[in-house]
């Protein structure tokens, strides 16, 4: 067929023979005064869409959506064929209330007591606090909910929330705070609180709607033509259990970006090493987790962009299956690859945080045909059968494609520690057409995104975006609906060499990211920057989880020499949130956080003897 190249159907395709190649993206990295340049260029007739051409002919992507003959049909967003049940789990229903979901995942938690973390020796290594230490605070009344706001509004309007260098948050109200606050302490008082949430301050992404905040998506002016009515489905269950939600969390501007850069509101700054990025795009979500500000986050996670700030900023977080959250409300709603989750300091919060906001829309129940939600018993993990039953897939020539060997070392190091403390078997797997994948999700993402933002582009807004925005929308709007349909029946083939890998294993394992958290050039705080090999290495191992829809989880296992979190990924079937969770305990477990971050305020200083203040 001459220059035309075809496909094998993918079942036809001999895995084994499969070589892997080392990702390498050919783009410049601009900032400044060339970027700003480079981006009017590039938004120029003829010559812009010359240079997005050549750009994507470099990188292999017009050969692949173009000139290759596809055999697979188009899979617009994840199909899942029905999955086994999980071993060792609680059964929960959708329709049961958040509060009632709730109760159940407090009967699957280790036996803990949060008395002993009050009067703990000084010498004792750092940790976070746990949302079950404020609830036993509260109820034991060494605080409430009132006291803990007051703290946490003079530290946010003492840093200004909106300036540099920490600039966590987009929106946010005092005066909102201190009535849900007092609201909290008042059921406290009457000994009637909600649930284990009741008094937990979270912070909720600018993508995710919270009344009487606006939604701006981290741009200056999305507000002005979008009204926020009323809460976002999870933001309402989560208030349905007495959480006290602070405002809306500053992030990589439309999420179009991995880093967190924002020239609008200010960049996050990395709580570990503030000249560094968090991540992105749920930047202040990790980022307010992270340094002690609030318990727990929401983020959206379309490429990565719940579970890369998590590993770069040294929490958890937890990307659900495609559909397992109802995403109405959010930025996020049209798309095929985005997901609500939580972004918290430990695997049981994460747990609870879950079973507060989990509950498939009733459109994704007819089309998805969810399993039923499970929660595991984490109170059995050590040692349990569960556990030790897990096969880890490993494809190692990936698992060891990072910018340093520190990171798949100690990775490696976690698994190693699971074999021997658990009896997990590490299985080597190959997974194909990588390249394929990073493509196929560019499209996947871009398309809607773009689709959902044309009609206030159109009226002028497009100026109005950040360099960063409009260079990736520059690149979407070159793929035409071809290319769209092509990267459809991409997704099939991945979705059927995953299908193939999980009859084998149990979970897929890798580093969260390619790198640690990387250096804020001083260039690109005004401006943003165009760093494609950057955004590669960070998104390196999460695309598979948004593409096919399947669930993760980022887990910190320790840092670099620099002192740089590093998170191990793992990635089960569609639906096994129970596995995953249960898998990510043991690892915490094995590999606890032991350092505080450079910006970390304990706004739950009560008795406990070894309380730092602020480091301010």
């Amino acid at each position: 067929m001459g220059k035309y190249k075809v496909m094998q159907p993918a079942k036809e395709v001999d895995v084994s023979a499969v070589k892997y190649k080392e990702g390498d993206i050919k783009a410049p990295h601009l900032t400044g005064f060339l970027f700003k340049l480079f981006v009017n260029v590039l938004e120029t007739p003829l010559i812009g869409s010359s240079i997005v051409d050549s750009l994507k002919k470099t990188n292999g992507m017009t050969e692949m959506f173009r000139n290759t003959v596809i055999p697979e049909e188009p899979m617009f967003r994840p199909e899942f064929p029905p999955q086994k049940s999980e071993h060792d789990v609680i059964i929960v229903g959708e329709d049961e209330s958040p509060v009632d979901r709730l109760e159940v995942a407090l009967k699957c938690l280790p036996q803990y007591d949060p008395s002993r973390s009050f009067h703990t020796d000084p010498s004792s290594s750092f940790r976070y606090w746990k949302i079950r230490d404020y609830a036993f605070a509260y109820r034991s009344k060494l605080t409430a909910p009132s006291v803990v706001a007051e703290q946490i509004i003079s530290i946010i309007e003492e840093f200004k929330y909106d300036k540099s260098p920490t600039p966590y948050l987009i929106t946010f109200d005092a005066s909102e705070v201190r009535k849900q606050a007092e609201a909290s302490t008042k059921r406290f008082e009457e000994g009637k609180p909600i649930s284990i949430l009741d008094g937990i301050f979270v912070t909720i992404k600018d993508d995710i709607d919270c009344f009487p905040h606006t939604t701006k998506g981290g741009t200056t002016w999305l507000h002005e033509d979008r009204s926020v009515e009323k809460d976002s489905v999870v933001v309402s269950r989560l208030r349905s259990c007495g959480a006290i939600l602070i405002g809306k969390a500053n992030m990589h501007e439309i999420g179009m970006g991995t880093t967190g850069n924002n020239s609008n509101y200010g960049t996050t700054r990395n709580p570990h090493a503030p000249e560094r990025y968090t991540g992105g795009s749920s930047s202040g979500s990790a980022a307010i987790v992270a340094s002690g500000l609030c318990s727990a986050a929401l983020g959206t996670d379309g490429g990565g962009s719940v579970r890369i700030p998590a590993s770069l900023c040294g929490i958890t977080g937890l990307k659900t299956t495609y559909g397992r959250t109802d995403m109405t409300g959010s930025l996020c709603e049209g798309g095929t690859v985005e997901i609500i989750g939580p972004l918290v300091s430990s695997v049981e919060d994460a747990l609870l945080l879950y079973a507060a906001i989990l509950g498939s829309s009733s459109a994704d129940r007819l089309n998805l045909n969810p399993t039923p939600p499970c929660f595991p018993k984490l109170m059995s993990h050590n040692g349990g059968n569960a556990i030790g039953s897990l096969r880890l897939g490993k494809y190692t020539s990936w698992f060891n494609d990072v910018n340093s060997s520190e990171i798949s070392d100690k990775c490696e190091d976690i698994l190693k520690l699971l074999s021997n403390s658990h009896g997990c078997e590490v299985v080597e797997i190959v997974v194909p057409e990588l390249e394929e994948m990073r493509a196929a999700h560019v499209v996947s993402i871009g398309s809607p995104a773009l689709r959902s933002l044309t009609p206030y582009c159109g009226a002028g807004k497009n100026s109005k975006l950040s360099y960063d925005t409009r260079t990736s929308f520059a690149i979407f709007r070159s793929f035409s609906a071809s290319d769209y349909i092509s990267a459809q029946c991409i997704r099939r083939r991945l979705m059927e060499y995953h299908m193939d890998i999980f009859k084998n294993v149990d979970v897929i394992v890798t580093p969260t990211t390619g790198m640690t958290a990387p250096v804020i050039p001083p260039d690109a705080l005004k401006n943003g920057e165009t760093n494609f090999q950057v955004t590669a290495y960070l998104m390196r191992f999460v695309l598979a989880a948004n593409l096919l829809g399947f669930p993760a989880i980022s887990v910190p296992v320790g840092y670099d020499k620099e002192g740089l979190p590093i998170g191990l990924q793992i990635m089960g079937r569609p639906w096994a949130e129970a596995t995953v969770l249960a898998l990510a305990a043991a690892v915490e477990e094995l590999a606890p956080v032991t350092k505080k971050p450079a910006v970390f305020h304990d706004v739950l200083n009560t008795n406990r003897v070894h309380t730092d203040l602020s480091q301010k």
